[in-house]
Protein backbone atom coordinates (compact mmCIF):
# COMPACT_ATOMS: atom_id res chain seq x y z
CA UNK A 1 0.00 0.00 0.00
CA UNK A 2 1.44 3.70 -0.54
CA UNK A 3 3.16 5.17 2.18
CA UNK A 4 0.47 7.70 4.18
CA UNK A 5 1.55 10.95 6.47
CA UNK A 6 0.63 11.32 9.69
CA UNK A 7 -2.78 12.96 10.56
CA UNK A 8 -1.78 17.20 11.25
CA UNK A 9 -5.51 17.37 12.81
CA UNK A 10 -5.88 14.37 14.66
CA UNK A 11 -9.82 15.21 15.52
CA UNK A 12 -11.14 16.85 12.26
CA UNK A 13 -13.96 15.75 10.60
CA UNK A 14 -15.05 13.69 14.17
CA UNK A 15 -18.41 14.73 13.57
CA UNK A 16 -20.13 11.58 14.38
CA UNK A 17 -22.66 9.54 15.96
CA UNK A 18 -22.79 6.17 17.89
CA UNK A 19 -22.29 2.99 16.83
CA UNK A 20 -24.82 1.00 13.89
CA UNK A 21 -24.42 -2.29 13.17
CA UNK A 22 -23.46 -2.96 9.51
CA UNK A 23 -23.37 -5.27 7.05
CA UNK A 24 -20.46 -7.85 5.82
CA UNK A 25 -18.70 -11.25 7.40
CA UNK A 26 -17.82 -14.60 5.97
CA UNK A 27 -16.25 -18.00 6.47
CA UNK A 28 -13.20 -18.87 9.49
CA UNK A 29 -12.33 -19.91 12.44
CA UNK A 30 -11.25 -17.89 15.62
CA UNK A 31 -9.13 -18.51 18.07
CA UNK A 32 -11.65 -18.04 21.31
CA UNK A 33 -14.66 -15.87 22.35
CA UNK A 34 -14.50 -12.34 21.31
CA UNK A 35 -14.46 -9.34 23.64
CA UNK A 36 -17.09 -6.71 23.33
CA UNK A 37 -15.71 -3.43 22.12
CA UNK A 38 -13.20 -2.45 24.15
CA UNK A 39 -13.23 0.83 26.24
CA UNK A 40 -10.90 3.29 25.23
CA UNK A 41 -8.50 3.31 28.80
CA UNK A 42 -8.17 -0.56 28.13
CA UNK A 43 -6.79 -0.08 24.52
CA UNK A 44 -3.27 1.07 24.40
CA UNK A 45 -2.43 3.46 21.73
CA UNK A 46 -1.48 2.39 18.27
CA UNK A 47 0.52 4.47 16.38
CA UNK A 48 1.21 2.74 13.57
CA UNK A 49 -0.67 3.55 10.21
CA UNK A 50 -4.23 1.97 10.31
CA UNK A 51 -5.37 1.97 6.62
CA UNK A 52 -9.07 3.60 6.47
CA UNK A 53 -10.54 2.96 3.38
CA UNK A 54 -14.32 4.40 2.49
CA UNK A 55 -16.12 1.86 0.51
CA UNK A 56 -17.57 3.40 -2.54
CA UNK A 57 -16.39 6.66 -0.55
CA UNK A 58 -18.51 5.56 2.39
CA UNK A 59 -22.10 4.26 1.40
CA UNK A 60 -23.71 5.00 4.90
CA UNK A 61 -22.51 8.53 4.83
CA UNK A 62 -23.46 9.71 0.99
CA UNK A 63 -24.73 8.04 -2.26
CA UNK A 64 -22.15 5.28 -3.75
CA UNK A 65 -19.26 6.05 -6.06
CA UNK A 66 -20.10 9.90 -6.64
CA UNK A 67 -17.54 12.41 -6.22
CA UNK A 68 -19.43 14.19 -3.48
CA UNK A 69 -18.99 10.95 -1.71
CA UNK A 70 -15.18 10.59 -2.38
CA UNK A 71 -15.11 14.82 -1.47
CA UNK A 72 -16.71 14.10 1.74
CA UNK A 73 -14.39 11.01 2.43
CA UNK A 74 -11.23 13.27 1.65
CA UNK A 75 -12.66 16.15 3.79
CA UNK A 76 -13.20 13.64 6.68
CA UNK A 77 -10.42 12.11 6.98
CA UNK A 78 -9.36 8.17 5.56
CA UNK A 79 -6.21 6.77 4.10
CA UNK A 80 -7.61 5.19 0.94
CA UNK A 81 -10.66 5.44 -0.99
CA UNK A 82 -12.01 2.43 -2.29
CA UNK A 83 -13.49 2.31 -5.66
CA UNK A 84 -15.04 -0.09 -8.52
CA UNK A 85 -14.98 0.07 -12.42
CA UNK A 86 -16.64 -1.66 -15.11
CA UNK A 87 -15.77 -0.70 -18.78
CA UNK A 88 -18.47 0.26 -21.08
CA UNK A 89 -19.10 -0.45 -24.91
CA UNK A 90 -16.87 1.91 -26.00
CA UNK A 91 -14.60 1.48 -23.88
CA UNK A 92 -14.69 4.35 -21.08
CA UNK A 93 -13.96 3.10 -17.51
CA UNK A 94 -16.69 3.82 -15.33
CA UNK A 95 -17.02 3.88 -11.53
CA UNK A 96 -19.78 2.24 -10.70
CA UNK A 97 -20.22 -1.58 -8.48
CA UNK A 98 -22.77 -3.40 -10.33
CA UNK A 99 -22.01 -5.32 -14.03
CA UNK A 100 -25.69 -4.93 -14.35
CA UNK A 101 -27.18 -1.78 -13.97
CA UNK A 102 -29.31 -2.05 -10.96
CA UNK A 103 -32.88 -0.73 -10.57
CA UNK A 104 -32.73 0.05 -6.79
CA UNK A 105 -29.90 2.31 -7.25
CA UNK A 106 -30.56 3.71 -11.09
CA UNK A 107 -33.82 4.71 -13.00
CA UNK A 108 -33.81 5.84 -16.56
CA UNK A 109 -34.81 9.19 -17.58
CA UNK A 110 -35.05 9.18 -21.73
CA UNK A 111 -33.00 7.87 -24.58
CA UNK A 112 -29.91 9.14 -26.49
CA UNK A 113 -32.11 8.99 -29.44
CA UNK A 114 -35.70 8.24 -29.84
CA UNK A 115 -36.23 4.82 -30.69
CA UNK A 116 -32.77 3.43 -29.08
CA UNK A 117 -32.96 -0.22 -29.25
CA UNK A 118 -31.32 -0.80 -26.25
CA UNK A 119 -34.01 1.47 -24.51
CA UNK A 120 -34.73 1.09 -21.36
CA UNK A 121 -30.87 1.05 -20.24
CA UNK A 122 -31.58 0.02 -16.79
CA UNK A 123 -31.29 -3.47 -16.40
CA UNK A 124 -29.04 -3.63 -18.77
CA UNK A 125 -25.09 -4.45 -18.86
CA UNK A 126 -22.30 -1.74 -18.42
CA UNK A 127 -20.28 -3.44 -21.30
CA UNK A 128 -23.42 -3.26 -23.22
CA UNK A 129 -23.95 0.40 -23.09
CA UNK A 130 -22.12 3.44 -24.57
CA UNK A 131 -21.16 6.07 -21.65
CA UNK A 132 -23.22 8.54 -23.32
CA UNK A 133 -26.36 5.93 -22.80
CA UNK A 134 -25.15 5.26 -19.41
CA UNK A 135 -25.03 9.00 -18.30
CA UNK A 136 -28.43 9.56 -18.89
CA UNK A 137 -29.55 7.25 -16.30
CA UNK A 138 -30.19 8.89 -12.15
CA UNK A 139 -28.06 7.45 -10.15
CA UNK A 140 -29.48 9.48 -6.76
CA UNK A 141 -32.82 9.27 -7.58
CA UNK A 142 -33.21 7.10 -3.96
CA UNK A 143 -30.99 6.87 -0.86
CA UNK A 144 -29.81 3.35 -0.57
CA UNK A 145 -32.01 0.99 1.75
CA UNK A 146 -30.09 0.10 4.94
CA UNK A 147 -28.47 3.33 4.69
CA UNK A 148 -30.77 5.96 6.43
CA UNK A 149 -28.14 8.67 7.14
CA UNK A 150 -26.71 8.42 3.53
CA UNK A 151 -26.69 11.72 2.14
CA UNK A 152 -28.93 11.59 -1.36
CA UNK A 153 -27.11 12.92 -4.39
CA UNK A 154 -30.29 13.40 -6.58
CA UNK A 155 -29.76 13.65 -10.24
CA UNK A 156 -26.22 11.74 -9.47
CA UNK A 157 -24.73 10.18 -12.95
CA UNK A 158 -22.22 7.61 -13.42
CA UNK A 159 -18.87 9.08 -13.02
CA UNK A 160 -15.64 8.02 -15.11
CA UNK A 161 -12.26 6.64 -13.15
CA UNK A 162 -10.76 9.71 -14.38
CA UNK A 163 -12.90 11.88 -12.82
CA UNK A 164 -11.94 10.54 -9.60
CA UNK A 165 -8.49 10.79 -10.14
CA UNK A 166 -8.72 14.47 -10.80
CA UNK A 167 -10.49 15.53 -7.56
CA UNK A 168 -7.26 13.60 -5.81
CA UNK A 169 -5.33 16.01 -7.97
CA UNK A 170 -7.87 18.81 -7.20
CA UNK A 171 -7.90 17.89 -3.37
CA UNK A 172 -4.08 17.22 -3.56
CA UNK A 173 -4.34 14.45 -1.36
CA UNK A 174 -0.96 13.41 -2.14
CA UNK A 175 -1.12 10.57 0.85
CA UNK A 176 -4.53 9.08 0.41
CA UNK A 177 -4.56 5.71 -1.55
CA UNK A 178 -7.02 5.04 -4.18
CA UNK A 179 -8.17 1.07 -4.19
CA UNK A 180 -9.09 -0.02 -7.73
CA UNK A 181 -10.99 -2.47 -7.73
CA UNK A 182 -10.87 -4.19 -11.99
CA UNK A 183 -14.66 -5.80 -11.56
CA UNK A 184 -14.20 -8.33 -13.68
CA UNK A 185 -17.06 -11.26 -13.47
CA UNK A 186 -14.67 -14.45 -13.81
CA UNK A 187 -17.44 -16.66 -12.49
CA UNK A 188 -19.76 -15.46 -16.00
CA UNK A 189 -16.87 -13.61 -18.17
CA UNK A 190 -19.74 -13.02 -20.96
CA UNK A 191 -21.35 -10.27 -18.23
CA UNK A 192 -18.44 -7.62 -18.13
CA UNK A 193 -15.59 -6.95 -20.77
CA UNK A 194 -13.26 -9.11 -21.49
CA UNK A 195 -10.30 -9.27 -18.95
CA UNK A 196 -7.21 -8.16 -21.03
CA UNK A 197 -9.70 -5.31 -22.45
CA UNK A 198 -10.60 -4.58 -18.95
CA UNK A 199 -7.15 -4.29 -17.28
CA UNK A 200 -5.90 -1.91 -20.10
CA UNK A 201 -7.96 0.38 -20.01
CA UNK A 202 -7.95 0.77 -16.39
CA UNK A 203 -4.05 0.84 -16.61
CA UNK A 204 -4.35 3.60 -19.59
CA UNK A 205 -6.63 5.70 -17.24
CA UNK A 206 -4.09 5.36 -14.22
CA UNK A 207 -0.99 5.87 -16.11
CA UNK A 208 -2.32 8.93 -17.83
CA UNK A 209 -3.34 10.81 -14.71
CA UNK A 210 0.53 11.48 -13.07
CA UNK A 211 -0.88 9.68 -9.46
CA UNK A 212 -0.38 6.11 -10.25
CA UNK A 213 1.99 5.80 -7.17
CA UNK A 214 -0.95 6.56 -5.06
CA UNK A 215 -2.61 3.61 -6.66
CA UNK A 216 -3.54 -0.64 -5.33
CA UNK A 217 -5.09 -2.56 -7.19
CA UNK A 218 -7.86 -5.06 -6.74
CA UNK A 219 -9.54 -7.87 -7.43
CA UNK A 220 -11.26 -11.15 -7.18
CA UNK A 221 -10.12 -12.53 -10.59
CA UNK A 222 -6.34 -12.78 -9.52
CA UNK A 223 -6.32 -13.50 -13.27
CA UNK A 224 -6.92 -9.41 -13.69
CA UNK A 225 -4.16 -9.17 -11.32
CA UNK A 226 -1.69 -11.07 -12.85
CA UNK A 227 -2.44 -9.55 -16.51
CA UNK A 228 -2.30 -5.93 -14.46
CA UNK A 229 1.47 -6.66 -12.99
CA UNK A 230 2.69 -7.63 -16.80
CA UNK A 231 1.47 -4.16 -17.45
CA UNK A 232 2.30 -2.65 -14.33
CA UNK A 233 4.88 -5.28 -11.88
CA UNK A 234 5.70 -2.30 -9.67
CA UNK A 235 2.05 -1.73 -8.80
CA UNK A 236 0.76 -3.23 -5.56
CA UNK A 237 -1.56 -5.50 -5.95
CA UNK A 238 -4.39 -6.79 -3.54
CA UNK A 239 -6.18 -10.27 -3.67
CA UNK A 240 -9.78 -9.96 -2.73
CA UNK A 241 -11.88 -13.42 -1.92
CA UNK A 242 -15.16 -13.95 -0.03
CA UNK A 243 -13.73 -17.67 0.47
CA UNK A 244 -16.65 -19.14 -1.66
CA UNK A 245 -14.43 -18.20 -4.56
CA UNK A 246 -11.63 -20.03 -3.34
CA UNK A 247 -13.64 -23.42 -4.30
CA UNK A 248 -11.95 -25.20 -1.37
CA UNK A 249 -12.35 -29.04 -2.12
CA UNK A 250 -13.42 -29.05 -5.29
CA UNK A 251 -12.06 -30.44 -8.60
CA UNK A 252 -9.86 -28.16 -10.59
CA UNK A 253 -8.76 -24.41 -10.12
CA UNK A 254 -11.36 -21.88 -9.33
CA UNK A 255 -12.05 -19.28 -12.39
CA UNK A 256 -11.49 -16.75 -10.03
CA UNK A 257 -7.99 -17.61 -9.21
CA UNK A 258 -6.42 -17.18 -12.38
CA UNK A 259 -5.12 -20.65 -12.85
CA UNK A 260 -4.38 -21.52 -9.34
CA UNK A 261 -5.84 -24.24 -7.52
CA UNK A 262 -6.32 -23.50 -3.86
CA UNK A 263 -6.66 -27.39 -3.06
CA UNK A 264 -2.48 -27.33 -3.72
CA UNK A 265 -2.05 -24.65 -0.90
CA UNK A 266 -4.44 -27.02 1.82
CA UNK A 267 -7.71 -24.37 0.51
CA UNK A 268 -4.93 -21.82 2.78
CA UNK A 269 -6.22 -18.22 1.07
CA UNK A 270 -2.25 -16.44 2.61
CA UNK A 271 -0.17 -19.47 0.90
CA UNK A 272 -2.38 -19.85 -2.16
CA UNK A 273 -2.28 -15.43 -3.09
CA UNK A 274 0.79 -15.40 -1.62
CA UNK A 275 2.00 -16.80 -5.58
CA UNK A 276 0.44 -14.38 -7.14
CA UNK A 277 3.05 -11.75 -8.14
CA UNK A 278 2.72 -8.38 -6.99
CA UNK A 279 0.14 -9.00 -4.47
CA UNK A 280 1.20 -7.24 -1.43
CA UNK A 281 -2.12 -7.07 0.28
CA UNK A 282 -4.94 -9.60 1.16
CA UNK A 283 -8.92 -8.30 1.55
CA UNK A 284 -10.68 -11.18 2.42
CA UNK A 285 -14.37 -10.53 3.89
CA UNK A 286 -14.12 -10.79 7.69
CA UNK A 287 -16.24 -13.03 9.16
CA UNK A 288 -19.53 -15.78 8.41
CA UNK A 289 -22.08 -14.96 7.81
CA UNK A 290 -21.62 -11.73 6.02
CA UNK A 291 -24.16 -9.85 7.72
CA UNK A 292 -22.82 -11.00 10.82
CA UNK A 293 -21.21 -8.86 13.93
CA UNK A 294 -19.83 -10.16 17.29
CA UNK A 295 -22.18 -10.96 19.50
CA UNK A 296 -24.43 -13.14 17.36
CA UNK A 297 -24.66 -16.65 18.14
CA UNK A 298 -23.29 -18.44 14.48
CA UNK A 299 -20.86 -16.18 14.17
CA UNK A 300 -17.57 -16.86 13.15
CA UNK A 301 -13.96 -14.72 12.26
CA UNK A 302 -12.52 -15.62 8.62
CA UNK A 303 -9.89 -12.78 8.93
CA UNK A 304 -8.34 -13.94 12.12
CA UNK A 305 -5.32 -13.80 14.13
CA UNK A 306 -3.74 -16.98 12.27
CA UNK A 307 -4.62 -15.38 9.13
CA UNK A 308 -3.26 -12.20 9.69
CA UNK A 309 -0.26 -13.79 11.43
CA UNK A 310 0.59 -16.08 8.39
CA UNK A 311 0.39 -13.20 5.78
CA UNK A 312 2.17 -11.09 8.25
CA UNK A 313 5.41 -13.66 8.35
CA UNK A 314 5.38 -13.51 4.53
CA UNK A 315 5.13 -9.82 4.49
CA UNK A 316 1.64 -9.23 3.20
CA UNK A 317 -1.09 -7.04 4.85
CA UNK A 318 -4.61 -7.92 5.73
CA UNK A 319 -7.09 -4.95 4.99
CA UNK A 320 -10.55 -6.71 5.50
CA UNK A 321 -13.54 -5.92 4.43
CA UNK A 322 -16.74 -4.78 4.58
CA UNK A 323 -17.06 -4.17 8.34
CA UNK A 324 -18.90 -1.43 9.80
CA UNK A 325 -20.49 -3.09 13.32
CA UNK A 326 -17.86 -1.00 15.71
CA UNK A 327 -17.50 -4.13 18.05
CA UNK A 328 -16.31 -6.23 14.85
CA UNK A 329 -14.28 -3.65 13.57
CA UNK A 330 -12.60 -3.18 17.34
CA UNK A 331 -12.04 -7.06 17.49
CA UNK A 332 -10.24 -6.79 14.47
CA UNK A 333 -7.88 -4.48 15.20
CA UNK A 334 -7.00 -5.89 18.22
CA UNK A 335 -6.39 -9.11 16.16
CA UNK A 336 -3.84 -7.04 14.54
CA UNK A 337 -5.50 -6.20 11.23
CA UNK A 338 -3.38 -3.53 8.74
CA UNK A 339 -6.90 -1.60 7.94
CA UNK A 340 -10.59 -2.08 7.08
CA UNK A 341 -12.75 -1.44 4.19
CA UNK A 342 -16.07 0.58 5.22
CA UNK A 343 -19.29 1.82 4.53
CA UNK A 344 -18.83 4.45 7.59
CA UNK A 345 -15.30 5.71 7.87
CA UNK A 346 -16.74 8.61 10.17
CA UNK A 347 -17.49 6.13 12.82
CA UNK A 348 -14.22 3.83 12.16
CA UNK A 349 -12.53 6.94 12.37
CA UNK A 350 -13.87 7.47 15.75
CA UNK A 351 -12.91 4.35 16.74
CA UNK A 352 -9.68 4.91 16.36
CA UNK A 353 -9.81 8.54 18.31
CA UNK A 354 -10.90 6.56 20.90
CA UNK A 355 -7.80 4.13 20.68
CA UNK A 356 -5.31 7.16 20.09
CA UNK A 357 -4.58 5.86 16.97
CA UNK A 358 -2.68 7.92 14.44
CA UNK A 359 -6.03 9.51 12.38
CA UNK A 360 -5.36 10.32 8.27
CA UNK A 361 -5.59 13.75 7.55
CA UNK A 362 -8.14 15.66 6.29
CA UNK A 363 -7.62 17.33 2.52
CA UNK A 364 -9.88 20.12 1.20
CA UNK A 365 -10.50 21.43 -2.58
CA UNK A 366 -7.59 23.89 -3.80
Amino acid sequence: MPARLPSRRALAGLVLAPALAFPSAAHATTAGPVPATPQASQVPPRKTHFDLQAHRGGIGMTTESTLEGFGKALRLGVSTLELDTQVTKDRKVVVTHDRQVSAQKCRDTAPVVPGDPMYPYVGKYIKDLTLTQIRTMDCGYRQLPGFPEQEQIKGARMVELKDVLNLVRKYRAKHVGLNIETKVEAGAPEQTAPRELFVRRVFEEIRASGIERQVTIQSFDWGALKAMHKLAPRWPLVALTNYDFLQVGKPGASPWLGGIDADDYGGDFVRAAATVPGVKVLSPNYGFPQSGKVGDPDFRFYADRTMVAKAHARGLKVVPWTCDDPATVAALMDMGVDGVITDHPDRVRQIMAERGMRLPRPYYPR
